[in-house]
């Protein structure tokens, strides 16, 4: 296990962090234009995000490595030359995926921002290709906290932000973040607070004759 917690250390900080630079992942939170700065909220899921998903990182491994080894056995006992030939082959797909695996969870991480403003809120997700989903409060329908049993052991929980006709997005690929017109802001250790927030920037964004309906919204976000 240090072995490997080692040599990913290493390649993150060293092989894989030139090839963040080289597919330009951003390093700052996305910019929402015409939002007044003073306005603008940016933060990343908690620290017990990143645990949460290394946990099921560290089962995933276990239970793969101890099938990789088991069949490297048999066919080491079956015929110990083939064993013997295959040993670097075994050693490569036990711990190059690991360390892969390992440095891929940090990028996931580290490339995940949430930005509220006056106006609206913007997700950013993505490794390989940048995803980033703009929803303007006044398409939100509900709002609610997520929180399943093993979230609360890491003190996270996640909020759902579900719309009428769905944010509009910018780029493609892996890390979408609205499905079904759902947002997802996942892996915060402040889950009510940011519903509140959101849902008090709704009200405000809804205050010009659509005021009256901001106590509705507020109750069928209250789960």
């Amino acid at each position: 296990e240090q072995v490997v917690l080692r040599a990913s250390r290493w390649c993150y900080h060293g092989i894989w962090a030139v090839l963040t630079r080289w597919l330009l992942v951003p390093q700052e939170p996305p910019y929402l234009q015409g939002a007044d700065d003073q306005q603008i909220r940016s933060f990343r899921p908690a620290e017990g995000f990143l645990r949460y998903l290394k946990l099921f990182f560290w089962i995933g491994l276990v239970v793969v490595d101890i099938l990789l080894l088991i069949v490297w056995i048999a066919i080491s006992v079956w015929s110990p030359m083939i064993g013997l030939l295959l040993t670097p082959l075994a050693l490569a797909l036990i711990v190059l995926p690991d360390i892969v695996a390992y440095i891929a969870i940090h990028l996931r991480y580290d490339t995940t921002w949430y930005v509220l403003s006056d106006r609206s809120m913007r997700i950013r997700r993505g490794i390989w290709m940048i995803r980033e989903t703009t929803i303007t409060y006044d398409n939100i329908q509900n709002v609610s906290v997520r929180q399943g049993p093993v979230q609360r052991l890491f003190s996270i929980a996640d909020v759902v932000v579900e719309t009428a006709g769905g944010g509009t997005s910018a780029g493609h690929g892996e890390g979408a973040t609205v499905a079904g017109h759902h947002g997802l802001l996942e892996g915060i250790d402040n889950a009510e607070e940011v519903r509140n927030l959101i849902l008090a920037k709704w009200r405000n964004s809804t205050c010009t004759g659509l005021g009256d309906d901001a106590p509705q919204l507020a109750r069928a976000s209250g789960n």
